[in-house]
């Protein structure tokens, strides 16, 4: 049974509206002003909160406040009820949070459709959520144990060979067995790297101060930086003839650090979801107030589907298609940009192409070379 709290200091409308709830079977719980409304609220958790605007101490506009600034009353769909529904009065609710607007007077099939539209959405959401979370458990469950099972598997295999039978063993057996060694380490390397810098990207992101020392760091000259981290990574992956560069002299508002992480993921993903013999393009260019970075692969490609769903641990077709990696390069791109103030937009077709780019403000070159210069 869906709960629903009611706040209003008029009576006669408070039992009004519990009679006309209840018959459609809702819990009603009522409160005849705002500050016991976001007690009752904070205590009973309701699925959705009808409230008055216009209440003496603590109106509806402060209690919509008060309880979007709570996390445990942050998400509780919120119908504001008013006999002065003005634009600018509506428009400030919507700005507070609310999520719709019930005007005075109402019929009862108003207050139904109201009540209803917004619990299906609720249910949406939640469906939504609850999808979210079992491919995320999918996706670990597939991917974390595979991810670091293999490459042990390697170092311990050849490992034990090298330490049983060495003196058997010709010299080019022994350089191809420490190269898969080799190979193998850097493979765990790199899921352990991956999972401490999701870690630190949202611990910075929690905290305000971190996030703002960010844009006192760039990367000058990032066009030669990119240029050898790209050839490296092309020539480590066998693949230095299918890359193609295009980068303008240009500064990122970004650290070294940072940047080659967003680097790496993007050109890693793009040589890992390509042939070899397709190309793999990187530009890079300054524009009046922004430098932009874009990676551009012929392969595989991502459904608009799979491109709203990128996040952290997400891979798409790993039950059809072997794959390497955590799925947290992406998100690691996505995140380090967004926390610079810039954007990351895919554009693909499935089995034709994808394009990655990365956009950062300028300004925070600017910032940074002040910052630089005064110390």
């Amino acid at each position: 049974m869906k709960k629903i709290l009611v706040i209003d200091d008029e009576a006669w409308l408070r039992e009004m509206m519990l009679l006309a709830l209840s018959q459609r079977g809702f819990e009603v719980i009522e409160a005849g002003d705002g500050e016991y409304g976001i007690e009752r609220a904070r205590k009973d958790l309701p699925d959705l909160i009808l409230c008055d605007v216009n209440m003496e101490r603590v109106d509806g506009y402060q209690t919509l406040t008060t309880l979007r600034s709570d996390a445990t009353t942050a998400t509780i769909p919120f119908i504001l009820m008013t006999g002065l529904a003005d634009q600018a009065g509506m428009r400030q609710g919507m700005e507070l949070g609310a999520d719709d607007y019930l005007s005075k007077p109402f019929t009862i099939d108003g207050l139904y459709a109201a009540v209803d539209a917004r619990l299906k959405k609720l249910q949406v959401v939640r469906q939504e959520a609850e999808k979210k979370l079992a491919d995320l458990r999918d996706n670990i469950s597939m991917m974390l144990p595979h991810e670091l099972r293999t490459p042990l598997n390697g170092i311990l295999a050849y490992g034990e060979i090298l330490t049983a039978d060495a003196a058997s063993l010709r010299p080019e057996e022994i350089s191809e067995m420490g190269q898969v060694i080799t190979d193998s380490g850097k493979r765990l390397q790199r899921l352990i790297e991956n999972f401490v810098i999701y870690t630190q990207i949202e611990l910075l992101a929690a905290d305000p101060r971190h996030a703002a020392a960010l844009a006192r760091k760039s990367t000058i000259s990032a066009d030669h930086f990119i240029e050898e981290r790209v050839r490296n990574l092309a020539a480590s992956l066998r693949r230095a003839e299918d890359l193609t560069l295009d980068l303008s002299a240009s500064s990122v508002p970004m650290s070294e650090d940072y940047l080659g992480k967003v680097v790496e993921e993007l050109v890693q993903n793009a040589f890992k979801f390509s042939k070899p013999g397709t190309k793999v393009n990187v530009t890079l260019f300054e524009m009046a107030n922004s430098v932009t970075l874009s990676v551009t692969d012929q392969g595989r490609g991502f459904s608009t589907e799979q491109i709203s769903r990128i996040g952290a641990y997400m891979q798409f077709d790993r039950k059809m298609q072997e794959q390497q990696g955590s799925g947290l390069g992406l998100a690691i791109a996505k995140r380090l940009t967004e926390l610079h103030g810039g954007t990351l937009t895919i554009q693909s077709e499935r089995d034709a192409h994808t394009s990655v780019t990365v956009k950062l403000p300028k300004a925070a070159v600017a910032a940074t070379n002040g910052y630089a210069a005064a110390h």
